[in-house]
């Protein structure tokens, strides 16, 4: 689980880029539509009274999720935490709220068995010293250091996400930077958004490709927005299945957000839509939790139609593609290009297969052309047809 929230939920509009006034750093051609001096002083209002840490974990794991990763400083500069290095807070006197959210989540990501992570912006165009010339930003780099290290004692702390917008590592001191993180909790997972490559790639509202040499991890929205939107665009159930799974075959995870309300509750229809995630995967997590991608993967995976970008799936002979785990092989069948699938084929021998997903039953035959698989049309699944293979050795 993403979460994305601040006082921007109060108007609405995406967090941080809807600031107006300049990005130091950027070349815009304009910013946002919420004047500067309207959108700094929203904090002053932030008053999520009805916020239950508890309750968002609970959600988490109704949806299947084993890890949860939350905005503590977004590039609006607001930080969610008690920050000794600025007022700029939730616990500023100014605030109405004034509690300390990244405490109250953390604890309970702990107290309900979910992993605790961190989003952190680099980059804080509120923030006076940020890209204001080489004096004033050394001190900012001193700055974010200092935060970086505050939000660590907030630990044990398992995944962090930075956001550099591009940024080298210069600009963060990130060498300098991830050494000290790393100090502090070694066994730390920092993603490649901090000008060096660190320990995972990042792509944003797309699935990534087939990788196994590197882990990697989808980030994107259940919407069509970070932070909170009245009336926001959802994916359908089918399209955020597919783009779970679609992960999974890929070698990589879902990092799926959503933007709390102002006054601190989730979106009913967006909480509904992750419960409907979860009990997909109460039926079919060993296909996905625990596995890795392959050893079959479909061809044509760049074959998409002009035009179509995120969750789309790719065309031609393209039909889904594999995990596995142990001595188990799961297909993921999500479009049927032609009757049969064709598999290349493999020295192991299937000593059974079944139908986990759909009705009735999948034909395999396997020989030393390949092995071929039928599930009549009846009997697939709209979303997603899983077909398990049983080898006599590790897959």
């Amino acid at each position: 689980m993403f979460i994305h929230w601040g006082p921007v939920s109060i108007v609405g509009t995406e967090i941080g880029w809807s600031r107006g006034g300049e990005r130091r750093g950027r070349s815009d051609p304009k910013t946002g539509n919420v004047p500067v001096e309207v959108y700094d002083n929203l904090y002053r209002m932030f008053n999520p009274v009805k916020f239950d840490p508890d309750a968002w974990v609970q959600l988490a794991k109704d949806a299947g999720m084993k890890y949860l990763v939350f905005t503590t400083k977004h590039h609006d500069g607001f930080c969610n935490f008690d920050s000794r290095l600025t007022d700029y807070k939730i616990t500023s006197p100014r605030c109405p709220y004034g509690k300390d959210i990244v405490r109250m989540l953390s604890d309970a990501c702990r107290r309900g068995g979910i992993d605790w992570g961190v989003y952190y912006s680099q980059p804080d165009w509120h923030h006076a010293d940020y890209r204001n010339g080489a004096a004033a930003h050394a001190r900012y780099i001193e700055y974010l250091h200092g935060q970086v290290k505050e939000v660590l004692g907030y630990g044990p702390t398992r995944m962090w996400f930075f956001d550099g917008l591009g940024g080298k590592a210069e600009d963060w001191d990130a060498e300098r930077l991830l050494a000290m993180m790393r100090r502090m909790e070694p066994e730390l997972v920092i993603n490649n958004r901090a000008g060096l490559p660190a320990d995972n790639d990042t792509p944003e509202q797309r699935i990534g490709k087939f990788q196994n040499t590197r882990p990697w991890e989808t980030c994107a929205t259940v919407g069509r927005q970070w932070a909170y939107k009245p009336d926001d665009d959802l994916r359908s159930i089918e399209e955020c299945l597919r783009g779970l799974v679609c992960c999974a075959i890929g070698d990589g995870n879902l990092l799926f957000n959503v933007g709390p309300r102002p006054d601190g509750l989730i979106e009913a229809s967006h909480a509904a839509r992750l419960r409907e995630m979860g009990a997909f995967l109460r039926k079919y997590g060993e296909s996905i939790y625990g596995t890795r991608g392959g050893p079959f993967v479909a061809p044509d995976e760049s074959v998409r139609a002009a035009g179509t970008h995120g969750f789309a799936l790719p065309e031609g002979r393209w039909w889904g593609g594999s995990t596995h785990r142990g001595n188990a092989v799961y297909l993921h069948i999500l479009r049927w290009p032609a009757e049969v699938i064709e598999l290349p084929a493999i020295a192991e021998r299937i000593v059974r297969h079944s139908l986990l997903s759909g009705r009735g039953k999948a034909d395999v035959k396997q020989s030393a052309a390949g092995i071929a698989v039928r599930v009549a049309k009846a009997d697939r699944d709209a979303v997603d047809t899983i077909v398990k293979l049983e080898l006599e050795k590790k897959a």
